[in-house]
């Protein structure tokens, strides 16, 4: 009986296996939006087991271990790496059809060489030889695992406030195999709903960028002059994790002071008010952005923070957030339209959490081309609920049918955890097996040079030249490809 993960897995076709091994398989990878730690990398950390590096923080797991009736302890209290790694295993089989199941088994095989199917049988064993090779070969640091993975570039998310000293770190390593660099990060800055919250995030804001924070121009000005800090430092892309965007039009230049005055005196604004003051503060973002040449994300969607206990027992990004039915067009629309009159916009992706938002994103995305740049706007990848095989399948045809997935600049980790890099692989057979399914079907020819620079393309190339990052030496003999 071969191994459940082997070198046909999800490759339903000879096309797409030829595709995937001459094209696909040995790509770098461009990792232009993710949550992993600066300081681990900066650091090269050695995790201390398979526990730390797999199960803590990934909310992910977390859902799919409450759903099996596990007590909270196991998942992010106090139990030992043992019993919450035995927890996770039981839980494992249970998962079937749910993409964690191919994902648990894939992030076995590769980096660990581990072909068994976890569960509770296998866990003891499967517990020892992770943690064996997690504590003594240099290939299992943080660092070492990028390196494994032939990741020439990682991009974290980073507040406007952060000191940068981990990326001063990375910056200076001779030769490195991966290129880390920050993206900024200024969703504190327009989260308005908590006063006191909100300004002691200013005052850090005031230290950061050695300056008094008095009116709103004071604001923009202090996250300019951080956001000159991020350029120096490498950045070129910005991020928003937004349930929505909300239009210019909302606000009037004669009403943001007043607001931004009640908001600074520590007084509740209501939501009307606080929304105007987002937009207009968001359109001064987007036009930092163009003005240095960055590219600018929206994560938009996502209804966060809905399980109010477990908000209150361990904050955010636990695992008790979904998908929002938000409306979505006019706001993007009108926020997309006011930078384009003014020859503003910035190279942007475009991201949607409902499924429903598909067909709107990649068509809202193709209105604003304007030909000074390939794919200049972009529908970007499937995320958090949808990046699984019929999440990315399904945003591969809503692109493929309404803008140009030649041009696509491919898959994101979107993950704090260092064995993620599985969904790259994950993500590569899935597109080459759509393409063998075309082939098959006779819908496109089977030129398998032409397939083979889409792969390409879409797997590397279009994010490297789309971002113009300098590249980690884990893309050496790619520069020109």
């Amino acid at each position: 009986m071969r191994p459940f993960i082997h070198d046909a897995f999800l490759l339903a076709s000879d096309v797409a296996r030829d595709l995937y091994e001459r094209y696909a398989r040995d790509l770098p990878i461009v990792d232009y939006h993710c949550h992993l730690s600066p300081e681990l990398m900066a650091a090269d950390h050695r995790f201390r087991g398979i526990t730390e590096i797999w199960l803590e923080g990934d909310h992910y797991k977390w859902r799919a271990m409450r759903a099996c009736g596990v007590p909270e302890r196991f998942i992010s209290g106090d139990a030992s790496d043992w019993e919450k790694f035995e927890a996770w295993a039981r839980t494992v089989p249970e998962t079937l059809r749910n993409p964690l199941f191919h994902w648990t088994a894939m992030e076995l095989k590769r980096p660990f060489g581990i072909d068994r199917l976890l569960s509770p049988q296998t866990a003891r064993e499967i517990f020892d030889r992770c943690n064996e090779r997690l504590r003594g070969e240099d290939d299992f640091t943080a660092m070492g695992l990028l390196r494994s993975w032939k990741v020439a570039v990682v991009c974290s998310t980073d507040d406007p406030v952060d000191s940068l000293e981990s990326h001063r770190q990375l910056a200076r390593r001779k030769d490195p195999a991966t290129r880390v660099y920050p993206t900024w990060r200024p969703d504190a800055a327009l989260t308005f709903d908590e006063p006191t919250v909100w300004n002691a995030w200013v005052g850090k804001l005031e230290k950061a960028a050695n300056r008094t924070v008095r009116s709103f121009e004071d604001l923009v000005e202090a996250l300019d002059a951080r956001h000159r800090v991020f350029h120096e430092h490498g950045c070129r892309a910005s991020d928003h994790g937004l349930e929505t965007l909300p239009p210019p039009s909302v606000y009037a230049d004669g009403t943001v002071g007043v607001t931004f005055d009640a908001l600074r005196a520590g007084r509740a604004i209501e939501r009307g008010r606080a929304v105007a003051l987002q937009a207009a503060l968001l359109h001064r973002l987007a036009l930092m952005d163009h003005d240095r040449g960055w590219v600018q994300q929206f994560h938009l969607g996502a209804y966060r923070d809905v399980s109010s206990r477990l908000y209150a027992k361990l904050g955010p990004n636990v695992g008790g957030d979904s998908m929002g039915d938000f409306e979505m067009a006019r706001g993007l629309a009108a926020f997309l339209d006011g930078l384009d009159r003014r020859a503003s916009l910035a190279k942007t992706i475009l991201y949607n959490l409902n499924p429903r938002d598909n067909a709107l994103f990649a068509t809202m995305a193709g209105n604003f081309n304007d030909g000074s740049v390939p794919g200049k706007m972009q529908y970007g990848a499937s995320w958090w609920f949808l990046d699984q095989k019929d999440g990315i399948e399904a945003q591969f045809r809503a692109l493929s049918n309404m803008g140009l997935v030649s041009r696509f600049v491919g898959m994101i980790t979107d993950s704090r955890s260092f064995l993620s890099y599985s969904r790259h692989d994950y993500f590569r057979r899935i597109l080459c097996n759509l393409l063998g399914e075309d082939v098959r079907q006779g819908l496109v020819p089977d030129d398998r040079e032409q397939l083979g620079r889409l792969v390409t393309a879409v797997c590397f190339t279009n994010a490297r030249d789309y971002f113009g990052f300098p590249l980690g030496t884990a893309a050496a003999g790619q520069e020109t490809r």
